[in-house]
């Protein structure tokens, strides 16, 4: 399963993040997790949220650069180690990272690591071989519950 993530290109000053949280927060739209990459001229968020088509047209409509792109979120147990299994299984399948975050269930040990991928396929039919699970938007809206 993928989900859809929000990406807002952004200048690196203050005020903008915040602006972006404003803007969700006023359209009722939870922010389920939250990566934030940036140089000293711009920054990329990532988002989850609850309702991407909805975020997407109001960051948009608020004059935010914002992308959707599918991604993969992969749910391990959240102890040592957890994440290790994971990436020997994806260096077996030869596939390239090319990012990744993670955020804790609220609830039952589990963490959930989202990732983008040189090629989705073929690392999502790695991870299910192997046993690992891989959430739709569903399940991890509620996993942020």
């Amino acid at each position: 399963m993928r989900i859809r993530q929000i990406s807002i290109f952004m200048e690196n000053r203050p005020g903008r993040l915040s602006a972006v949280c404003r803007d969700l927060a006023d359209a009722d739209i939870n922010i389920v997790t939250l990566s934030l990459a940036d140089t000293s001229d711009f920054g990329i968020v990532r988002l989850i949220v609850d309702d991407h088509e909805k975020a997407k047209s109001i960051l948009t409509e608020k004059g935010h650069v914002v992308n959707v792109r599918e991604v993969i979120a992969v749910c391990v147990p959240d102890r040592p180690g957890g994440m290790a299994g994971v990436m020997r299984v994806l260096d077996e399948a030869g596939v390239n990272i090319e990012y990744s975050y993670a955020f804790a269930f609220h609830k039952g040990g589990k963490a959930v690591l989202v990732f983008s991928f040189s090629d989705n396929a073929v690392a999502e039919n790695a991870l299910r071989a192997a046993g690992y699970t891989t959430l739709g938007e569903d399940e991890v809206n509620e996993a942020a519950k």
